[in-house]
């Protein structure tokens, strides 16, 4: 650690160097600098001597302890600064896509503008309809298939009754050429029946059996479901328990994240 280095006296806002007379002239005429650009520099300034300070080396002594808490104090104090003049700059940006937003969410916001509302109001109209449509499709298409398989077997017993007869076999292979015509109508009121109704299928999972489903869940993805497991045990901790089953709870100590000291 090179604190021999760095006074105490530090000051974050000197730039190495600098002097009156190797600073550009003032003008009267320059743009005022902008409130961030003094804010980053002494930031870089406290960066580059806790580079010095954290150089591997413990802190060998209470002196050096408080020069350290010092500068983390400033640099805690600057980043809360930063941070301030980061909203205000940003705020008429937010404001400016907040006005946007209300302005369109009252038509196209998911679920709740005027567009998905009526489209679901409809929906709800619709569905019953077009569902009960969809169901006497399928009845006639089954129907269609069931007269049409009746043709075929008598078709096809009428084929191996002909035998010798000539007439009779006119007549068995016309039957069986109609209900191959049958066939063909059964297949398309089936396809009739199940394209184009203007409905879709929406599949969703519920669980039936939640020690099967918590095995499944584990199996399927472990590293996720621990994850979890973690979160809600440390959301516990943090509420205060410290014992939960199949956990151990760590204490360690840390520098606050505020002012230090």
């Amino acid at each position: 650690m090179t604190a021999g280095n760095v006074s105490t006296t530090f000051d974050p806002t000197a730039i190495a160097g600098a002097t009156e007379t190797s600073l550009p002239p003032k003008t009267h005429n320059q743009p005022p600098e902008a409130p961030e650009v003094a804010l980053f520099q002494q930031i870089d300034d406290l960066y580059d001597t806790a580079k010095d300070f954290a150089d591997g080396e413990p802190i060998a002594d209470d002196k050096m302890e408080a020069v350290i808490t010092g500068i983390y104090n400033d640099l805690h104090k600057l980043g809360k600064e930063a941070d301030e003049l980061r909203v205000a700059e940003k705020k008429p940006l937010d404001d400016a896509v907040k006005a946007i937003q209300d302005k369109y969410n009252k038509y196209i916001q998911p679920k709740k503008g005027r567009v998905d509302m009526a489209k679901a109001a409809l929906g709800d109209l619709l569905a019953p309809y077009r569902n009960a449509k969809r169901l006497a499709a399928e009845a006639e298409a089954r129907r269609i298939a069931e007269e049409a398989e009746t043709a075929r077997i008598a078709a096809n017993a009428a084929m191996q009754a002909s035998s010798g007869n000539l007439a009779e076999r006119e007549e068995a292979e016309e039957r069986l050429a109609e209900a191959k015509r049958l066939e063909t109508t059964a297949r398309r009121a089936n396809k009739a029946a199940t394209t184009g109704t203007g409905l879709r299928t929406v599949w969703s999972a519920e669980i039936a059996d939640e020690s099967a489903a918590l095995d499944w869940a584990y199996n399927h993805a472990p590293g996720e479901f621990m994850a979890l497991a973690l979160s809600l045990a440390n959301e516990q901790v943090r509420a205060g328990v410290r014992s939960l089953p199949g956990f151990k709870v760590v204490e360690e100590k840390v520098a606050a994240t505020g002012r230090a000291g």
